[in-house]
């Protein structure tokens, strides 16, 4: 027997006194019984998933094959009434592969709540299926089949980013705004989250945090990108905006900030007493603050004069004081594990109170600085920090002040300092439209044209704006970009060093289109305030915050290899350095040497990494070598270049032939410090700054030693006679034009494998300088001191090149030549 009832016409009487205990799925909870109301509402729905299921069509079409990866799929977003939010939970087939993945309030309807799910291409019918079934179909009790699901549900609309995007609605990015998003993966999706941004060209922070069921890692995208994530990939199950900013603590009260400072300051594992140091000379420190005073004795408290005291009333040197003991000290609040001091901190404050320094006196005031923690503590390694700035250097030529710190750095009887110094702000407004033109006219500061120390200039990764202040307004700099008051080289004349070396955070401007750009929390560095009897914590941002960071490098890598010449450290903090994709996609848009160089005196080498630095990796391998060579001899009355040093390379040559036309990257670092011999009497041969300078040649594929030897000898001679013949075509990214400018000099060149296996060697040579010009001031004879560090990186296999070179030989051999 056939069963009729689905063919008798449903009976809809909205007034009769038998729909006593119907209400309708708008306002209550009782499901409606099987009326003409059951099938408008399954009829609605099946018309709202077949929309949904039409766009879906479309969108899974246009998945792009090359980008794709993951099980083809789409997002569904149902709508149901906020008391019936319970009924999301049977969305859900863990059979069918139907994840339920993010729920959020409707920012449009109070009463109403938003559900996403993940649909697989092979579950595409499954909802629609489920409403037929609620239309068609009764249970054996006679209530609607799925109608604890279908009766509670509103609407359905395909999913977008908006649909995953569960945080508050007014930090939901502008059309073409990058942010950083907080991505929370379904579970087992990282290796296809990896796979689709490096397709699609996403940045990605490598760190994670793993819960059961999802995992949360960064990426900077703007919406756009964002949609085509989630259109070729099923790695997603929720969208936030990154909120590791400084305002939650910068909005604290004192008390409560001084909750957050003592319960850091009782994690604290103190510097030991043969810890080396950090020396700021600055305005003084505050050391009563408690997160300063376990590192700061009294008796490394100095001061210029002694009439300005010791302590900061400024701020500056407090604020410079918490960036070099821990870097961003947001990172140390926000977790609950022990913070070991590596480091300690000296401090000479240089900045009279309430007014500037005479300039003139600069110079003077830096070198008896730099004495007052040596006679100290005459033993003790120190990094020395300065982010105090004059007006611009003329053209990058040498001053008083800027010759004294090089003069600090070469020191005397092989007694070298390192030290770190700042580019300078800018410090006129800014509008959002001037930013990079306006940095590449603002020269660098005096001192920062000085050749020794590491230069800092600042970069900034500050984004994100959550401040409901600043709702609509926008970063100056992009993601990667250059901080907008950090200053440039671009407007020096070519021969003078390459400034800064490198770029370390400076935060953010924010913009509202308008007006001027002005400094907000949200973009800024958390740091240590210089009153903490008011409050504890303050921001920080420019090239002062990137000093610091720069500062707490140099500490670190100094604490962790003690005997590591000052030239090594410098020369590893470079070498470490890689330019942003911001930056890289500049770099790739120029396309001549020429084009280049400005981008060059604008980024420095790039963003250093400390983990580089200090650690190899199997497929990254570095080798570090410290040694010295005689420049110059008196040869019949006249001074002549003596030798150069030639570096045997310990290459896995089995490995790389084995690769073949496998991608390879050596990158090669030389640093030395000159002595500068100041004065304006012209630049030109006879009138140099430098006592020398030193370069360094790579052997090519089947070049003999003889062959080599010559085209150093007329590089040389070329060089110092300015007529340089040669082309720049052995796939050296930046070539000796660019890379010979002051004195340090950073290369990365790119080949194949078995290439490479066939170079094997290294030259470091000398060019002219004042030391062979001027034979009265007898200079001819000194050694030249010099750090080398070589890397070879394979980026495109996984392959073990660490282990045979470290099974060969522990050092490269030196022959001289």
């Amino acid at each position: 027997m056939v069963d009729q009832s689905r063919d008798r016409p449903h009976i809809y009487l909205p007034d009769s006194g038998e729909s006593e205990n119907y209400t309708s799925p708008r306002t209550g909870t009782t499901p409606p019984p099987p009326s003409r109301d059951r099938e408008r509402h399954a009829n609605e729905l099946a018309r709202a998933i077949g929309r949904s299921l039409l766009k879906a069509e479309q969108q899974l079409d246009s998945r792009e094959p090359e980008i794709a990866t993951g099980k083809p799929g789409f997002y569904l977003e149902f709508q149901v009434l906020a008391d019936q939010a319970n009924a999301f939970e049977k969305l859900e087939n863990r059979q069918k592969k139907i994840e339920l993945v993010a729920v959020q309030k409707s920012a449009e309807q109070e009463d109403v709540v938003k559900a996403t799910v993940f649909v697989p291409e092979a579950a595409t019918d499954y909802f629609r299926s489920k409403v037929e079934q609620y239309r068609n179909q009764e249970t054996k009790k006679g209530k609607p089949k799925n109608e604890a699901l279908v009766a509670r549900l509103e609407t359905v609309e395909i999913g977008t980013v908006r649909s995953l995007f569960t945080d508050d609605s007014t930090l939901f990015p502008q059309d073409g705004q990058e942010v950083w998003w907080e991505v929370w993966l379904r579970r087992d999706q990282r290796e296809t989250f990896n796979i689709i941004t490096e397709r699609l060209n996403i940045q990605t922070k490598p760190h994670a945090i793993s819960f059961p069921e999802r995992e949360v890692v960064l990426a900077m995208a703007d919406v756009e990108a964002m949609a085509r994530l989630i259109k070729n990939s099923d790695a997603v199950a929720e969208l936030r905006i990154a909120k590791d900013t400084p305002s939650m603590f910068l909005d604290m009260g004192p008390m409560e900030q001084e909750r957050w400072a003592r319960d850091v300051a009782d994690r604290i594992l103190e510097p030991g007493q043969h810890a080396i140091a950090l020396c700021l000379l600055d305005s003084g420190v505050t050391r009563i603050h408690p997160l300063i005073e376990p590192a700061l004795d009294p008796s490394d408290m100095h001061t210029y004069q002694p009439s300005w005291g010791v302590h900061d009333n400024r701020g500056h040197g407090t604020q410079m004081a918490g960036l070099a003991l821990y870097s961003d000290l947001l990172d140390v609040l926000q977790t609950s594990n022990q913070v070991k001091l590596r480091h300690r901190l000296e401090s000479v404050k240089i900045l009279q109170p309430n007014q500037p320094n005479d300039p003139e006196l600069y110079g003077a005031i830096t070198q008896e600085a730099v004495a007052r923690p040596e006679i100290q503590a005459p033993t003790r390694r120190r990094v020395f920090c300065m982010a105090v700035t004059s007006v611009p250097s003329n053209q990058g030529t040498p001053s008083s002040w800027s010759a004294a710190i090089d003069q600090l750095c070469f020191g005397e009887d092989d007694w070298r300092r390192l030290m770190v110094i700042s580019v300078g702000n800018i410090r006129q407004d800014m509008m959002a439209t001037d930013y990079l033109d306006l940095n590449d006219v603002s020269p660098v500061e005096n001192p920062g044209q000085a050749w020794n120390p590491l230069i800092v200039g600042a970069y900034t990764e500050k984004i994100n704006i959550i401040d409901p202040t600043y709702v609509g307004w926008q970063a100056v700099a992009h993601a990667g970009d250059l901080s907008p008051r950090s200053r440039t080289s671009v407007a020096w004349n070519n021969q003078w060093p390459i400034r800064p070396d490198v770029v370390f955070e400076g935060g953010n401007l924010a913009s509202d289109g308008e007006n001027p750009a002005i400094a907000i929390d949200d973009l800024c560095l958390l740091t240590t305030n210089y009153r903490p009897n008011l409050r504890l914590f303050n921001s920080m941002r420019d090239t002062s915050c990137a000093t610091a960071l720069a500062s707490y490098m140099a500490a670190r890598i100094m604490s962790e290899k003690p005997t590591y010449l000052p030239e090594t450290i410098r020369a590893l903090i470079v070498h470490s350095a890689e330019w942003t994709p911001a930056m890289q996609r500049r770099f790739q848009a120029a396309t001549t040497q020429k084009a280049k160089h400005p981008l060059l005196r604008r980024y420095g080498y790039g963003v250093p990494n400390l983990e580089r630095a200090l650690q190899s990796a199997n497929n990254d391998l570095t080798l570090i070598i410290e040694d010295e060579l005689q420049p110059f001899y008196l040869d019949n009355n006249s001074i002549k270049t003596r030798e150069m040093k030639l570096h045997s390379l310990p290459l896995p040559h089995e490995e790389l032939e084995r690769l073949g036309e496998a991608n390879v990257e050596l990158k090669v670092t030389l640093s030395y410090f000159i002595e500068p011999n100041p004065g304006e009497r012209g630049w030109g041969q006879r009138h140099r700054y430098a006592s020398y300078g030193l370069r360094f040649e790579v052997k090519r594929p089947l070049e003999s030693h003889d062959d080599f030897r010559k085209r150093i000898n007329k590089a040389a001679r070329e060089e110092e006679e300015n007529t340089t013949t040669r082309t720049e075509s052995d796939n050296w990214f930046l070539g000796s034009k660019l890379r010979n400018r002051g004195s340090i000099h950073s290369d990365i060149w790119n080949g194949t494998a078995v290439e490479l296996a066939q170079r094997g060697a290294i030259a470091v040579y000398p060019v002219g300088g004042w030391w062979k010009e001027k034979k009265y001031l007898d200079r001819w004879q000194q050694s030249a001191r010099y750090s080398l560090i070589v890397s070879i990186r394979v980026p495109e296999v996984e392959v073990d090149i660490y282990t045979p070179v470290l099974n060969r030989v522990e050092l490269a051999v030196d022959i001289n030549t």
